[in-house]
């Protein structure tokens, strides 16, 4: 099965990966749209701050939503094999994508991963095989943050279609 991975941001080229403001409110860092045709299998997923002194920890979560987050589109990168199709989960404004602008009225999640983070920090976690989450179809898989004050941040996904 092809493997993804996608960040926060556009695909790098001249340029190093973009840091995205997290605010201070809830914000969608990271989401990916689920095809209606096929659930996917998380593999790993993490998050990065460019906090400069310590502070309170933010809340870092991993969540299945029933409803989409306004974001900018973007498409998945290839994983492995190198020669594998694109991915189902394209890019869009209410699909795939980053920076959410507008979280959307949520009614049902699936929390997969939550973290206190604190903003000169990071967090990376691989799940076991065979304990990997199944993102159903036609859901959306996101990595939200609420910090207190604003920092940067980068996030990224990998999964299995």
């Amino acid at each position: 099965m092809p493997e993804y991975i996608a960040f926060n941001g556009p695909s790098p080229t001249t340029a190093a990966q973009v840091k995205v403001t997290t605010g201070t409110a809830i914000k969608t860092l990271l989401q990916i749209a689920t095809p209606a045709t096929r659930e996917i299998e998380v593999l790993e997923w993490g998050v990065s701050f460019d906090g400069t002194t310590a502070a309170t920890p933010g809340v870092v979560e991993l969540v299945q939503t029933d409803v989409a987050a306004t974001v900018t589109s973007l498409t998945p990168t290839v994983y492995r094999p190198s020669n594998a199709p694109a991915s189902l989960c394209v890019g869009g404004a209410s699909a795939t994508g980053y920076t959410a602008t507008a979280e959307g009225t949520i009614t049902v999640v699936r929390m997969f991963d939550a973290q206190l983070i604190a903003p000169t920090n990071q967090f990376i976690k691989q799940f076991p095989l065979g304990d990997e989450p199944l993102i159903a179809v036609s859901k959306f898989l996101r990595i939200r943050v609420t910090f207190g004050a604003a920092i940067n941040g980068l996030a990224y996904i990998r999964w299995r279609e």
